[in-house]
C-alpha cells in the first residue's frame, strides 16, 4: 500500500461505502433489471428504456423514487400503493439471481484489514432487507460492523441518522460512484473517494476534475 495513503485510510474512523458499482459488480445487471421489469408489465421498447435512461441519470438513488418518476411521467399513469409495489416485486425478482453471481471488489478483504480500526457501513440506493439478505449469503455482512443501510430511507437520511445517533464517526470516508454518492457526502461532511472502474457516470472524469474528487479505478487501487 502506498504509504501516504495508508497513513491517510488510518485517520478515519468510518468508512462508508456504495453498493452498486463499489462493492459489487452490480450497475450492469441492475440496469438490466429496469428493462426487463418495464416490460414484463406491459411497456414499449421506448418506455422501458426512458426508465433505464433515468435510473442512469440517478444512479444511488432509491428505486422507490425511479418507479415514482416512471408511473408519474413516462407512463402518466397514477402513483398507487399497487402499481409501485407490482415494479418493486417485478424488480426484485429479476435481481434475485443476478445480485448472488456478481464480482465482489477485488481488494476488499485486504483493506479491512487494512482498516481493522475502523467502522465500515454500507449505505446504499438499494432496498434495505435485499441487501441484508444478500450480504449474508454472499458471506459479506460480517465485514461492515457499522451496518447494512438502504432504501425506502435514502442516503441523506441514513447518514444524517447514523452521525445523530452515533454510530457515524468522524472522520469519516465515502467511497462511491455516482454523483449522488458524492453529494451525499459532501451534506453530511464525509471525504470521498470516486471508483471509476464500473461506474454508469458519462464523463467521469470531467465531473471528478470540475469537482476536485479523488478517483481510483478499483478498491484494489486502495490497498496498495
Amino acid at each position: 500500500m502506498d504509504l501516504d495513503l495508508q497513513i491517510a485510510l488510518k485517520k478515519y474512523k468510518t468508512i462508508v461505502f456504495d453498493c452498486d458499482g463499489v462493492v459489487l459488480d452490480s450497475n450492469i445487471a441492475k440496469t438490466e433489471a429496469y428493462f426487463r421489469t418495464a416490460k414484463n408489465l406491459g411497456a414499449t421498447d421506448e418506455q422501458a428504456q426512458a426508465l433505464v435512461d433515468y435510473h442512469v441519470k440517478l444512479g444511488g438513488v432509491s428505486r422507490y423514487h425511479k418507479f415514482d418518476y416512471y408511473l408519474r411521467e413516462i407512463l402518466h399513469q397514477p402513483v398507487t400503493d399497487d402499481a409501485i409495489q407490482a415494479l418493486l416485486d417485478g424488480f426484485a425478482r429479476e435481481l434475485e439471481v443476478s445480485l448472488m453471481e456478481c464480482g465482489v471488489a477485488e481488494g476488499l478483504l485486504e483493506l479491512r484489514d487494512a482498516t481493522v480500526h475502523a467502522s465500515w457501513l454500507i449505505v446504499s440506493g438499494g432496498d434495505q432487507q435485499e441487501l441484508r439478505n444478500l450480504f449474508t449469503k454472499r458471506n459479506l455482512a460480517h465485514l461492515f460492523d457499522g451496518g447494512i443501510f438502504g432504501s425506502p430511507d435514502n442516503k441523506d437520511i441514513v447518514l444524517a441518522r447514523e452521525k445523530a445517533n452515533g454510530n457515524l464517526q468522524y472522520p469519516a470516508l465515502f467511497i462511491g460512484d455516482s454523483k449522488y454518492d458524492f453529494e451525499a457526502a459532501t451534506r453530511a461532511e464525509l471525504d470521498f473517494v470516486f471508483l471509476s472502474g464500473w461506474t454508469e457516470v458519462h464523463e467521469w472524469q470531467k465531473y471528478c476534475a470540475e469537482n476536485n474528487i479523488v478517483a481510483f479505478d478499483t478498491i484494489k487501487q486502495l490497498c496498495y
